[in-house]
């Protein structure tokens, strides 16, 4: 069973200290640090929740809720660690989407462009956890 409270761990900050994108985001929202995050309209970023997503990046700071906040800044360059869908195998080099709630999967033709994550960097076994190279290839 997939672990939906899994984050993505930093294996390597790429770029501008992994590219940092700011967003808007809402006081009211809970976001750990390392959550993949989905892109809404107007510029605003929420926690991903279901297959093809629209990627914005990696959560680079916690948010909690209440805390006054209405900004996240989300890493858009880099090798995360980050979790494999369940029933679902990939091979190094193959492009990865949103596949849910902080998992991923490897490309399907049905999958939206604007979910890719990036590339893995080793091949993934189901629920298996796997360095990616996001902002490669996107």
């Amino acid at each position: 069973m997939v672990n939906v409270n899994a984050t993505a761990v930093i294996i390597e900050l790429l770029g501008n200290a992994g590219n940092p994108v700011r967003y808007t985001c809402a006081d009211g929202a809970t976001i750990p640090k390392g959550t993949l995050l989905k892109i809404t309209d107007p510029r605003t970023a929420i926690a991903t929740s279901a297959d093809n997503d629209p990627f914005a990046g990696i959560a680079a700071m916690e948010k909690l809720t209440g805390d006054g906040s209405t900004t996240i800044s989300a890493y858009t360059k880099g090798i995360f660690d980050l979790e494999q869908k369940t029933g679902v195998t990939a091979a190094v080099g193959e492009k990865c989407s949103i596949a849910g709630a902080n998992i991923i999967s490897k490309v399907a033709a049905a999958d939206l462009l604007f979910s890719d994550v990036g590339i893995y960097l080793e091949a993934a076994t189901a629920e298996e956890i796997v360095a990616v190279f996001v902002g490669g290839g996107n």
